[in-house]
């Protein structure tokens, strides 16, 4: 390689470190960062909302209803599977677990209400899951929406789809919810993310 020749490819490649330099990407996560936080606790959240929905897919033969159990199974176990990959990614565990208090200001349902939906008869038990899970969705939705800037583009994007996938799950719900002659219960209040 003569030297006119290599002295343009370092010129170049120092310009292209530059232009990189240029565009600092986001630091790493930190432990008690926001983003770091959301991830956490929409682990959980997600994990519960796979409890809520397997009763509905053993139990229910409403076509409706089996298909938004399976449409909330299968997207949110996919998002569990992007988000454990993105603590590991970060240097963080998956601890500390929201307190009940906090889980409840983020819409998420108790132990006995999620049980219950196996030994409800079928009717009532439909009708809970469809208030439960859209009280989990109005949680979820809210403790996203400050996430939708997040300079991590990994968390910005799962906040983004969370907001509009749930929010049209919900208005299917409510429908559903209609139908049986329910209405949904106030949406959750208090502190979504404690930093």
């Amino acid at each position: 390689m003569n030297r006119g020749v290599a002295a343009g490819v370092l010129a170049s490649l120092l310009l292209g470190g530059g232009l990189l330099l240029a565009q600092p990407r986001p630091a790493t996560p930190t432990a008690d960062s926001p983003e770091t936080q959301f991830v956490r606790h929409m682990l959980v959240h997600h994990e519960q909302a796979l409890a809520l929905s397997a009763p509905m897919l053993r139990r229910s033969r409403d076509r409706s209803l089996r298909s938004v159990a399976l449409d909330i199974t299968l997207g949110q176990e996919e998002q569990l599977r992007q988000m454990r990959g993105w603590l590991a990614g970060w240097g963080q565990s998956q601890e500390p677990r929201p307190t009940p208090a906090h889980a409840r200001a983020m819409g998420m349902a108790s132990a006995q209400e999620v049980a219950a939906l196996w030994t409800l008869p079928l009717p009532q038990a439909e009708a809970s899951f469809l208030r439960l899970m859209i009280r989990h969705h109005q949680g979820a939705v809210s403790m996203s929406e400050p996430l939708r800037d997040s300079p991590q583009a990994t968390v910005r994007r799962l906040a983004r789809q969370v907001v509009t996938l749930q929010r049209g799950e919900m208005a299917t719900m409510t429908n559903l919810l209609q139908v049986r002659g329910g209405t949904a219960t106030p949406p959750p209040t208090g502190p979504q993310h404690h930093h």
